[in-house]
């Protein structure tokens, strides 16, 4: 006998205080206004909104672990202001790889739907591709950058095997922190718009990955 679901209207709804709250980031940062760092430490918590509102209808551990990376990488977003005397960027590094574990676990084990298609392939280019290319300008940083490059492209790679808003998801967020990489490491050759574009890919891909994730839970519970 299938589950009770939480009706479709409701769960669109609870996207919508995040993604108003993504466009204002990225205005925000396109005019170099002096709200776009408390917007972007907003993005996270209001993500959680949708899947607080479906926890009670939804697998526990599902549940917890959209959470985590939810949590995981608002602690990333804001690794700076939560952590003034701490070094920012290894920081950022750790809590978003421990987020794209608790994506790839989730995914993996609870969402999986298809065998990895064969083009996944890509995503191993292009971390040989980015190892290449920034490797040299990371200095001693390239241990953590090569460990989370392999992260954030499992968690790309294992997305494609679901949801296709899944899918999609995992690619704008591998190109949001392809950009961002370059942004940190070879900053001459990044333009200054990419900065909201960053922004934009990330709100997309984040929001994109949850939305997946309930839509695929919202289905299972109906079967």
């Amino acid at each position: 006998m299938p589950r009770r679901i939480l009706p479709r209207t409701i769960l669109v709804a609870a996207f919508v205080p995040f993604a108003a709250m993504s466009l204002a980031h990225v205005w925000a940062l396109a005019v170099g206004s002096e709200i776009a760092s408390p917007t972007k430490l907003w993005l996270m918590p209001l993500l959680a909104i949708p899947v607080l509102v479906s926890a009670r209808l939804q697998p526990p551990l599902a549940i917890l672990l959209l959470l985590a990376a939810i949590a995981l990488s608002w602690l990333g977003d804001g690794a700076g202001a939560f952590f003034p005397g701490g070094p920012e960027l290894p920081l950022m590094l750790l809590f978003f790889g421990l987020a794209h574990i608790a994506y790839i676990v989730l995914l993996a084990r609870i969402l999986r739907a298809r065998r990895m298609p064969w083009w996944t392939l890509v995503y191993a280019a292009w971390w040989i591709g980015m190892i290449i290319v920034l490797g040299p300008h990371t200095g001693a940083l390239l241990p953590a950058v090569a460990a989370y490059g392999i992260v954030l492209g499992g968690t790309a790679a294992v997305a494609a095997r679901c949801h296709p808003l899944i899918a999609v998801g995992g690619v704008f967020f591998l190109a949001s922190d392809t950009m961002l990489a370059f942004r940190l490491f070879m900053a001459d050759a990044m333009p200054a718009w990419t900065s909201p574009l960053v922004m934009l890919t990330y709100a997309l891909g984040q929001g994109l990955l949850v939305a997946g994730a309930l839509v695929s839970l919202r289905k299972k519970a109906t079967a």
